[in-house]
């Protein structure tokens, strides 16, 4: 890495205009060693790539087999009680009560780390605010994702999991070869979005998903690692269980023009749906921690209610793809959807709130199925000639709500593309994901996933840390740090600004440095000096305001 010894600022020629800095050997020897150097990074990373691709793809499909599992054990225990309904509802309940308690137990136990969805501590990993103990999340995370989801059937899905696991994958062959530090990240983030490849059959949104979501780094090296591992994954995934994506979608519907002003509509409801889902998930959290109890009694209470819920209501159960089937059929009114859609939401709250491994992204997408497919079937009774395939607005629905709760709409965008095959989607898609998302915005709602990772590092920093730590983040225009000389932003002692790096060239800041959109700085925070790292975070990113 080179330290730009150029000068910053030209002296102006006569009549106001600014003299070009001249272009000299050294300067340009200087930029073909970093050309040269990026290159062979790349290099390096393209193998590592294909080998984190194939056991990441290997992990999500081992972990959709055992879910598959769960789901037929539950259907074999209908079939066996079907004449005594009673011993049915006793059995449901306490495999509901000891798969919820075991998987929470499991967690706090050994990987704390693993509870949840995994992906807001997956964005800590990569912005090096927390460690990725692989180790210990891996073999939890799975095996308590199976207990969870497929045995107590709490209503969470396999997406979030994968993409920790995937996550975990590529820290783990990081340690198989000799890994710097940033490639280390790099193999996580790829492993990451090829997690949610092999979930979805969607390599794209796995790519995009990182870059706009986890990582936010545009950079060709995280870009084509990322691509590499996920296509793999998704091959790997195809090969294994020759499906389509998780939620079949089959229909090839253009929607007409005429049908825009419903898709904007969609996105206009989203919106508060999605406020309302990030508030009550965060309320809900905060309400059952706040139970004095054992985890585990936590977890099992909310197996209870799942298992009760589940016997009258089997398709309610885990991630939900039943219940999207047979919305996409039309095999329910919209007074049925509502009602889906509202038990789903209590269910997910709770489910989520216990602390059992299990993520929200399926979840998500069935609320927006049966929330885009009810208002379709109310416009249809008023206008039915702009609702001539109503499947066509579940999918809108989806990628709405998505966009509404997690503000990542391309991410939402090219999944559902991915999930339909069919591009005739796109313009109701970018209707309703823009809308969803800039009213959320405009309202002054944070992103789930932001919500709970600001969430988890107020737990932690509390806390002392045990050394050192080095932090590496990005300036994103609008941020408060922007514009800012170092002096000006107001870090403790023991928090220093030790490079910044601006396109190709390095610099060692001075206290008059002024940051810019895009830098990427390189800090160090003392153990004493912990609570700077919200400061940072805060700081760099752009304000949702």
């Amino acid at each position: 890495m080179a330290v730009d010894e150029s000068t910053s600022d030209a002296a102006p020629e006569k009549g106001g205009a600014a003299r070009e800095p001249e272009l000299t050997p050294r300067m340009v020897r200087r930029e073909l060693r970093d050309l040269a150097r990026t290159h062979e990074r790349r290099r390096r990373q393209l193998p590592r790539a294909l080998v984190v691709g194939v056991v990441a793809g290997l992990v999500a499909v081992a972990f959709k087999w055992a879910l598959d599992g769960g789901d037929l054990l539950h259907a074999r225990l209908a079939a066996f009680t079907r004449e005594e309904p009673w011993l049915g509802l006793a059995l449901y309940v306490l495999l509901g009560a000891v798969g919820g308690g075991l998987a929470v137990w499991l967690v706090q136990r050994f990987a704390p780390d693993a509870s949840g969805s995994g992906i807001p501590h997956v964005k800590a990993v990569l912005h090096h605010l927390r460690e990725l103990r692989w180790a210990s999340i891996l073999p939890v995370k799975f095996l308590g994702g199976v207990i969870g989801i497929g045995g107590a059937g709490i209503a969470l899905g396999r997406e979030g999991p994968t993409i920790q696991m995937g996550a975990s994958v590529g820290g783990m062959v990081s340690g198989w070869f000799r890994c710097t530090p940033r490639e280390r990240q790099t193999l996580i983030a790829a492993g990451a979005g090829a997690g949610l490849s092999a979930a979805f059959n969607a390599p794209l949104a796995g790519l995009v998903f990182v870059l706009e979501e986890l990582q936010r780094d545009f950079s060709p090296a995280v870009f084509t690692v990322t691509l590499i591992a996920s296509v793999t994954a998704d091959v790997v995934a195809r090969y294994l269980t020759s499906e389509l994506p998780v939620f079949h979608i089959g229909t090839k519907a253009v929607a007409p023009l005429t049908s825009l002003p419903l898709a904007l509509l969609i996105g206009v409801i989203a919106a508060p749906v999605g406020i309302a889902f990030n508030r009550t998930l965060v309320a809900t959290m905060s309400r059952l921690q706040a139970w004095r109890v054992p985890g585990w009694v936590r977890g099992a209470a909310v197996g209870v209610a799942v298992g009760v819920v589940g016997w009258f209501v089997p398709s309610s159960l885990a991630g939900g793809q039943r219940l999207v089937e047979q919305t996409l059929a039309g095999a329910l009114s919209a007074q049925m959807l509502v009602g889906f859609f509202a038990l789903r939401f209590a269910l997910t709250m709770a489910s989520y709130g216990s602390g059992a491994p299990g993520g929200i992204f399926a979840p998500m997408l069935v609320l927006g199925a049966t929330l885009g497919m009810a208002i379709a079937e109310a416009v249809d009774e008023v206008l039915p000639e702009i609702v001539s395939h109503p499947e066509t607005f579940a999918v809108v629905g989806m990628a709405a709500l998505f966009t509404a709760i997690v503000r990542a709409p391309l991410t939402g965008i090219v999944l559902m593309v991915e999930m339909t095959g069919d591009y005739g989607l796109v313009l109701p898609l970018l209707i309703a994901a823009l809308a969803a998302g800039g009213i959320a915005d405009y309202l002054g709602d944070a992103p789930i996933y932001d919500v709970l990772l600001r969430r988890d590092l107020g737990r932690w920093q509390t806390r002392q840390l045990d050394e050192a730590l080095l932090l590496d983040l990005v300036v994103s225009p609008g941020a408060r740090f922007e514009g800012r000389a170092v002096r000006e932003l107001g870090l403790p002692p023991g928090c220093i600004v030790v490079s910044v790096q601006r396109g190709l060239n390095a610099h060692v800041p001075t206290a008059d440095f002024r940051l810019e959109a895009g830098d990427r700085i390189t800090v160090v925070v003392a153990a004493e000096a912990a609570a700077a790292v919200a400061t940072l975070r805060e700081g760099t990113e752009r304000s949702s305001a």
